[in-house]
């Protein structure tokens, strides 16, 4: 629609439905029979499967306009979004995150985590690749394309032990940044 924020080098499929407010990053993948509706915020790098859903009301009712409520919702830097996944209105899913097929996410996920299953919940993490992360020396998880190390923090968030964390990384990137 008139008024939408579409970066440089996005990838929109067929059927794909973007609502005036929103705002899609650049190099942002959106596959087949997605609708991106007012209040979604989509960083660089991100990658919505086919069929994906977002929602932008939590009690929606078709007696009642809410279009004064519509909730935001944030999928940050570098998220996958597999396909048949929902996404809840309100809810901010942290950098790299990685949404599997069918899941329901109804809370805020943190950066890296794994989540699948209705409604979604964290099984493990995830690297800046994609890839679960696998067990390496002592504490550390390592991404099994990069070799990438990370650390979880105290806190139960994770951290890229090699380079900078928030760099942003393109295919055949092997190295720190």
């Amino acid at each position: 629609m008139a008024g939408a924020d579409i970066g440089r080098d996005c990838t929109l499929g067929q059927n794909v439905f973007v609502a005036a407010t929103v705002r899609v990053g650049d190099r942002v993948k959106v596959q087949n029979n997605v609708s991106l509706y007012d209040g979604v915020e989509l960083d660089d790098d991100v990658f919505c499967g086919p069929s994906a859903v977002f929602t932008n009301v939590t009690h929606p009712r078709a007696a009642f306009n809410r279009r004064d409520r519509f909730q935001p919702t944030r999928v940050c830097l570098g998220v996958t979004v597999g396909a048949n996944a929902t996404i809840v209105a309100g809810v901010t899913i942290g950098r790299y995150a990685f949404i599997g097929a069918g899941a329901t996410v109804t809370k805020d996920v943190q950066p890296y985590a794994l989540m699948v299953g209705v409604p979604a919940s964290q099984v493990g993490w995830v690297g800046q690749h994609g890839y679960r992360l696998r067990p390496g020396d002592g504490a550390l998880l390592v991404c099994p394309e990069s070799g990438w190390r990370y650390r979880e923090a105290p806190e139960g968030v994770l951290r890229r032990v090699d380079g900078k964390e928030d760099g942003v990384f393109r295919a055949g990137d092997s190295g720190s940044l």
